[in-house]
């Protein structure tokens, strides 16, 4: 396997990973409700609540926020249908590097911004919403988390852009990202 193969095995391999992540993490926002019932009773039958009590008053105070908003106000939630449908989104528009790694790094480039993006929001939304700072430090995580596999891949995209360039200028021909 040429240079040049393997660096677009391993971009688009990485791409899968966090198209997969993305998917998920959006497609867990559609059923929330029923998800925090089933987390909440699964933390109380493991005990959680005796080791990290804080974390299973968090559970009980949002699973009691989200059945009275499914409740008496289940246009709330809808606002969760739109987050998962803006991962669902995002996720399709790294199609683009996946056919076209070079043509299309700023997909990429625009996804670890947004990673960036979510420290900030979690440091400056969470206290005005009332969230513990300890799950804003989790929601952080996916933002730190989120960026690597992403670094990883725009390496290997300017070393795949490297490497056609040096094939363009020594008169190879490249073949097309279809490989």
């Amino acid at each position: 396997m040429s240079d040049r193969a393997a660096l677009l095995k391993g971009i688009r391999v990485w791409l899968v990973f966090f198209v997969v992540c993305l998917v998920l993490s959006g497609a867990t926002a559609f059923p929330l409700v029923h998800e925090l019932r089933w987390t909440e009773d699964v933390l109380k039958s493991l005990s959680v609540g005796d080791q990290l009590p804080a974390l299973m008053e968090w559970i009980e105070r949002v699973r009691l926020g989200l059945d009275t908003a499914d409740a008496d106000y289940p246009f709330l939630l809808y606002g969760t249908d739109w987050l998962a449908f803006a991962h669902l989104v995002i996720a399709v528009a790294f199609y683009g590097p996946y056919r076209d790694p070079v043509r299309n790094i700023w997909v990429v480039e625009f996804g670890m911004i947004a990673c960036a993006g979510i420290i900030p929001l979690a440091l400056i939304c969470g206290p005005i919403r009332g969230i513990p700072f300890w799950w804003s430090v989790i929601d952080m995580a996916f933002g730190v988390f989120g960026v690597i596999p992403l670094y990883l891949v725009r390496r290997k995209i300017k070393r795949l852009e490297a490497l056609t360039e040096k094939s363009v200028i020594e008169g190879v021909p490249t073949p097309s990202p279809s490989l």
